[in-house]
């Protein structure tokens, strides 16, 4: 269970320090135009349109897999509200030596058969 945990704790600690903002403004009348276009860029990481109506945010489109990552976040974060709270005593139990009971994320993901590399490779290939 610890294992999952700290897993999960970091994967949400990094997801949250992702900067997704739309970076994109369209009236919804242009982005009709340029739908295709659109549906395109998104798929870049960090890419997502603010459609606007009479000059008011109306909606946003982003990525299909960066949609589901947000919906997966909300509901970790749903689940585990004190997730940060948690972090930061897992810290604080590390920085004091009082975790014993801990291994690093290192050492989960070999135990899990992944490797650091593998996951470099595999955020670069997205990258692309």
């Amino acid at each position: 269970m610890i294992y999952f945990l700290t897993y999960v704790i970091m994967y949400v600690e990094a997801l949250t320090q992702i900067d997704m903002k739309a970076n994109r403004t369209l009236s919804i009348t242009e982005a009709r135009k340029k739908i295709f276009k659109i549906a395109d860029e998104v798929q870049k990481p960090d890419v997502c349109y603010m459609l606007t109506e009479n000059g008011k945010a109306k909606a946003v489109v982003m990525s299909a897999s960066e949609y589901e990552s947000w919906r997966e976040t909300m509901e970790v974060m749903m689940e585990m509200p004190d997730l940060k709270k948690e972090l930061n005593e897992l810290e604080d139990d590390i920085r004091t030596g009082k975790a014993n009971d801990y291994i690093t994320f290192e050492e989960f993901l070999a135990k899990e058969g992944i490797s650091i590399s593998d996951l470099k490779k595999e955020k670069d290939d997205l990258s692309n």
